[in-house]
């Protein structure tokens, strides 16, 4: 089996696929930043920076054997236009038609599987409308196909990630793998924690590095917000712990978003990891004892990524990156999955 990754970003996908045993080809995406990144971590995959409305079909297949070979076509369109937490309402949002682009690429390329994962918006919200067109090009084109909201905790990620998750195939019906993790996993397997998944990794402080570990390094913080952060109490405290003088003016009177400048817990698993995972102003992303956000190491651990896989760039762009990558154990979850189903028809 061979797949070619569309919006691969900095390879979380791509990685899980390779884990799984699938030779990912190529990986297509509009930054020039994410080649190196890209393809120094996934050896034998060749990083495409270009916009996937100018792919065609035929460039798409170039140097793939399909007479020997079945292929994966994969990807993760910007989701950011079918977040909950975008309140825009402009309908006019280029990045939602992406999706639709894939759909015009399947169409050119019939590939034999078809892998997708989005925010649940996609299913249930915002997106409703692109979802619709997308599942008719599937329609029209004889595809099997399912689609549901999972949750990557269950999969063995240490993190609150729900995802909308379609997969699809010309060979027969195709369904989703059950749980690893969780009441619904055989013997009940305990969700990973963020103790399991960070706790390794030697203190650091904010706006310091640990040279010895590739990216294990972490914003600066003002004097203030250290102040507040020593104040949130370790092992998941909130901003509901300051002291009055430290509130922000627009906490006062308001008693919601409590995530943010949080601490995470050692023994649950994280929140959702966002592409401002490491600024402890954006959400739980406070370390659960030390006077810091999370480290981009540290991120990449909770997305699942190997303490080998390097990301280059600056710490800005590559908490981005981390942030919005498929969790790399989630991604081979499915890899696998494919594997037993081709397995399953011949």
């Amino acid at each position: 089996m061979v797949a070619v990754d569309l919006f691969c970003g900095a390879g979380g996908l791509t990685r899980g696929l390779l884990d799984a045993g699938i030779q990912v080809k190529k990986g297509y995406d509009i930054e020039e930043r994410l080649k190196e990144t890209y393809e120094k971590n996934n050896e034998g995959s060749e990083y495409h920076c270009t916009d996937i409305r100018k792919v065609s079909g035929n460039s798409l297949l170039q140097d793939i054997d399909l007479g020997n070979n079945y292929l994966l076509l994969a990807g993760c369109a910007p989701c950011q236009p079918f977040s909950s937490i975008n309140k825009s309402t402009n309908d006019k949002d280029g990045r939602k038609i992406l999706l639709l682009e894939f759909g015009r690429l399947i169409e050119e390329v019939r590939p034999d599987l078809i892998f997708v994962e989005n925010v649940p918006g996609l299913k249930n919200g915002k997106g409703k409308y692109v979802l619709q067109q997308f599942e008719q090009i599937l329609k029209n084109m004889g595809y099997h196909y399912i689609y549901e909201t999972l949750n990557a905790k269950e999969f063995g990620v240490p993190q609150k990630r729900k995802r909308f998750i379609l997969l699809a195939s010309k060979h027969g019906n195709v369904d989703l793998p059950s749980p690893t993790h969780g009441p619904k996993s055989p013997g009940n397997r305990p969700y990973v924690t963020v103790r399991k998944a960070i706790s390794k990794y030697p203190p650091v402080t904010a706006g310091g590095i640990y040279s010895k570990i590739p990216n294990h390094n972490a914003p600066n913080i003002s004097e203030k917000n250290r102040m507040r952060l020593k104040q949130v109490t370790k092992d998941g405290g909130s901003r509901t712990d300051w002291s009055e003088d430290l509130e922000l003016y627009c906490h006062k009177n308001h008693r919601g978003h409590t995530d943010v400048y949080g601490r995470m817990k050692w023994d649950d698993v994280a929140p959702t990891l966002t592409c401002k995972c490491t600024s402890i102003s954006n959400g739980r992303f406070g370390h659960p004892t030390q006077t810091r956000a999370i480290s981009v190491r540290e991120a990449a651990a909770i997305q699942t990524f190997d303490d080998d896989y390097i990301f280059y760039g600056p710490m800005s762009v590559i908490t981005k990156w981390v942030g919005n990558a498929v969790p790399v154990k989630f991604a081979k979850i499915f890899g696998s999955h494919f594997i037993s189903h081709i397995g399953e028809i011949e």
